[in-house]
């Protein structure tokens, strides 16, 4: 970093640093059109771990495209005829990311941890046609096992069975041999994730695995073991416990309209009780 160091003092004293414009504590490096770029802020920029040429590099190009930039701007702005539009459209913007910030903070205070598991299960009771399985669901186990492992035969017996003596059996075999281990019989994951694991060839897996729900395939490197333990098809019903995420969302939304819907009533009512509406 030293040769940039004394990169950027050069360009700092090429610029005229130290002159009487105030610069708030920085060190300016180069100036375009009443505008500055400082050591402070090109420091800031440049990459971690990078060798003495590299960051040289990386700071020769940043400070000629910053200059390009502010060049292009100024360009841009002596020739565009309509700027009170602009100007418009930058204050409307301001004001929106200003209100949406307003928003968020009310928001996050108003509705954390406002959602219950009671207003969960009774929105889903209530909604049920809103929560149809567009791709089928599957809970059970994956392994996954090198042709070269010991104690294949072993998994071959032990993956299709769920007792906590095998499941443990499993998992520490799997620390040892297994090259990908998933325990899913606690949870519903889209099956199209698990047939992206297996080499199941045909025009159909879903149909296949639906028939089958224990599986064992291998390759030319590894076997691949599957058992499904449970199996939800397309256009089914989700499963509570599938779709909580998906409600919560759901009631989080709901409960942001109707509380800044109540916000900006309250500002309104409080506003025409002050007289602060003044309408011509």
């Amino acid at each position: 970093m030293r040769m940039v160091g004394f990169f950027l003092f050069s360009l700092c004293l090429f610029a005229g640093c130290g002159e009487e414009k105030d610069h708030k504590g920085k060190t300016p490096l180069v100036e375009v059109s009443g505008e500055y770029l400082y050591r402070e802020d090109m420091q800031a920029v440049l990459p971690p771990n990078q060798s003495k040429d590299d960051s040289l590099l990386f700071a020769t190009h940043y400070i000629k495209d910053w200059v390009e930039s502010v060049l292009l701007y100024h360009k841009a702005e002596s020739n565009v005829p309509d700027n009170a539009n602009i100007d418009e459209l930058v204050e409307n913007y301001r004001k929106a990311l200003i209100m949406h910030s307003y928003q968020q903070k009310l928001i996050e205070q108003q509705l954390e941890g406002e959602i219950t598991e009671k207003e969960i299960s009774d929105y889903y009771e209530e909604n049920k046609k809103l929560f149809i399985v567009e791709q089928p669901l599957v809970k059970g186990l994956f392994i996954k096992v090198p042709l070269l492992a010991s104690g294949v035969n072993k998994v071959r017996s032990w993956y299709k069975r769920r007792t906590p003596e095998i499941i443990d059996k499993l998992e520490k075999y799997s620390l040892q041999n297994a090259v990908s281990y998933e325990y899913f019989y606690d949870k519903w994951v889209p099956l199209s994730e698990i047939i992206d694991k297996i080499p199941l060839k045909g025009s159909s897996p879903e149909s296949y695995l639906d028939r089958n729900r224990q599986v064992e395939m291998k390759d030319t490197a590894f076997y691949y073991f599957l058992n499904i333990d449970d199996y939800l098809g397309a256009g089914q019903m989700k499963p509570l416990e599938f779709a909580q995420g998906e409600i919560k969302d759901m009631l989080i939304n709901l409960k942001r309209v109707e509380f800044m819907r109540g916000v900006k009533e309250d500002l309104y009512k409080e506003a025409v009780d002050r007289d602060k509406i003044i309408y011509y």
